[in-house]
């Protein structure tokens, strides 16, 4: 099974025979097999049109379908309009105090120090009560305070919680905005579509497969050849793929993986003997740039031992 970045992608059946090893070459038949990806949706909705059928080539960056976005809109606009408001209150609280608020708060304490000298002075000649002295000084306390705090302006502790709202914020519009990017569905790669899942109007949820491609550009196949000849086989080497509808023509390809791990010969193999021999999987890659080769069909490939 592969995978290709947000697709998921479909898993290929293949039935292939064992490797033989005669005058220098290894031989063995495959089934040629095509990368099948399975696009699905990233956002709900209603499939709203649909600008592919099967058999349609793509290429990547074409728009395959797109989904009905209104209700993500809606959520985006709420979302930019509470960024807006979380950054007006992160700039309020770092900006501090107006300074009408400051002037203001100044004036409050020294009118207020101002009557508690007044009191202080009438406590003197006994002519207010000592109630009334306390609750001079205790205005006087708290129009200082409040000045001081005036002029200090947020407290770290308050800007960091405005920075964090405004983060916050932020990251929710962005992840809306990504909604919205993904109710156009795009190809991710060139290919065919192979299945289309989905029609129009139809509601879809996320992960809902939508369209199937396959990737004819390059095909693969994997043999399987024995321990006495894997050391044999190198990555890079040339391999030469016959195909029975092409009798006249050979296609070249290149190993590209080689099995760490050997298995028993897949069990379609039908006599005991070759079910029961421990084999390792070699994967060639084949060139498909003008589409002749089609997945699903045999193949007999021939690598060349590579002299130690």
């Amino acid at each position: 099974m592969k995978y290709l970045s947000f697709i998921a992608v479909g898993a290929v059946t293949i039935f292939f025979g064992c490797g033989k090893n005669n005058n220098g070459v290894v031989t063995s038949t495959g089934t040629v097999e095509a990368t099948d990806i399975n696009i699905s949706a990233q956002a709900g909705g209603i499939v709203q049109r649909l600008f592919v059928d099967e058999g349609s080539v793509v290429r990547a960056g074409d728009t395959l379908l797109t989904i009905d976005d209104v209700d993500w809109r809606f959520q985006y606009d709420q979302a930019a309009a509470g960024f807006i408001m979380a950054e007006s209150q992160y700039r309020l609280a770092v900006k501090g105090s107006r300074m009408e608020d400051i002037v203001q708060s100044e004036a409050n304490y020294q009118n207020a120090e101002s009557d508690l000298k007044r009191m202080e002075g009438l406590w003197q000649t006994k002519s207010i009560t000592e109630k009334q002295l306390d609750d001079a000084r205790t205005r006087s306390t708290v129009a200082r305070q409040t000045w001081e705090k005036t002029k200090r302006g947020s407290r770290p502790e308050e800007i960091e919680f405005a920075r964090g709202r405004l983060d916050q914020a932020k990251a929710q519009m962005a992840s809306l905005r990504k909604r919205l990017e993904d109710c156009i569905v795009r190809a991710p790669n060139n290919g065919i579509v192979t299945k289309r899942f989905v029609e129009a109007g139809e509601l879809v949820g996320s992960g809902t497969s939508l369209v199937r491609l396959d990737d004819l550009s390059s095909l693969d196949i994997t043999i399987y050849v024995s321990e006495v000849d894997l050391p044999k086989i190198a990555l890079g080497q040339s391999a030469s793929v016959r195909i029975d509808a092409f009798q006249n023509r050979t296609f070249e390809g290149h190993v590209i993986f080689i099995s760490p791990i050997a298995e028993f010969t897949p069990k379609n193999i039908q006599t005991n003997d070759e079910r029961t021999k421990l084999v390792f999987a070699v994967k060639i890659k084949v060139p498909n740039a003008d589409g002749t080769l089609k997945a699903g069909i045999p193949a007999d490939v021939t690598l060349r031992i590579v002299q130690s």
